[in-house]
């Protein structure tokens, strides 16, 4: 992992991108904090991506990843498309199996054979397709997990993952073994920490809690991943604070 490998997930600061203006102040404040590249999530619709492709290119920021949902990937695929293009963007993330898929195996599977082919559609204008999970992946239908049904029922070279330390641990399952079960599909990785606060299970910067981020990074480094990115659901400090934590604790981790 390497300082400009680093990236910031705006789903982060959410609430502070809901209009141009306050994008282009968010995203001013991540530069600020020493972040070269962001996500793009959580950016409200009405800001047109050719504002944030003049925002992200007038503050020398790299658009590594987006979130995109499953309806758009399905009914307007060559709008997400044209974005992705546009902003010069290969990792297309979509944030979680949509909740009318999640209960049953058959579920999974149905769900895993319309994504197969969204990511194949993608491999031919050379984006890949990553897919973010929760927690709610790992319950096990007659023995596998979601997450098993998931990686054995697509295809690898055009399904990827984009594997999240926090809920893989929530979980139940080891990160490092879950970044080294992805190896060859996870060229992005999402990176938060778990802490425990008066009895409850909270969201932490990276470094505050209590998941061995050493190992994850070895085994991130080991299996090529080549984008590392701080996301925190919610914060319980100013976000912009939470960003620069997360931030100068990997930089003691970087290469």
């Amino acid at each position: 992992m390497k300082k400009s490998m680093i990236a910031a997930q705006l789903y982060t600061l959410r609430e502070y991108c809901k209009d141009e203006a306050g994008l282009r102040d968010a995203l001013t404040k991540v530069k600020e904090i020493g972040y070269d590249a962001v996500q793009v999530s959580g950016v409200s619709a009405s800001i047109a991506p050719e504002a944030v492709k003049a925002i992200t290119d007038e503050l020398g920021l790299t658009i590594c990843a987006t979130h995109i949902g499953f309806d758009a990937m399905l009914n307007d695929f060559d709008a997400v498309v044209a974005k992705h293009k546009l902003w010069n963007c290969k990792y297309v993330g979509l944030g979680s199996i949509p909740g009318e898929y999640r209960g049953t195996k058959e579920g999974y599977l149905d769900f895993a054979s319309k994504a197969n082919e969204v990511s194949k559609r993608l491999k031919e204008h050379d984006l890949e397709f990553v897919y973010h999970n929760h927690h709610f992946e790992y319950t096990k239908f007659d023995g596998k997990t979601g997450m098993e049904l998931l990686q054995e029922a697509t295809d690898p070279s055009a399904f990827g993952f984009e594997l999240d330390m926090y809920w893989v641990q929530a979980g139940g399952a080891n990160p490092v073994d879950a970044v080294h079960g992805v190896d060859g599909r996870m060229k992005v990785v999402h990176l938060k920490d778990m802490a425990i606060v008066d009895d409850k299970q909270v969201f932490a910067e990276v470094g505050e809690g209590n998941l061995n981020f050493p190992a994850i990074i070895k085994a991130c480094r080991e299996i090529g991943v080549e984008w590392y990115v701080v996301e925190q659901d919610t914060c319980m400090r100013d976000p912009f604070e939470s960003l620069a934590m997360s931030y100068n604790y990997l930089l003691t981790l970087a290469e």
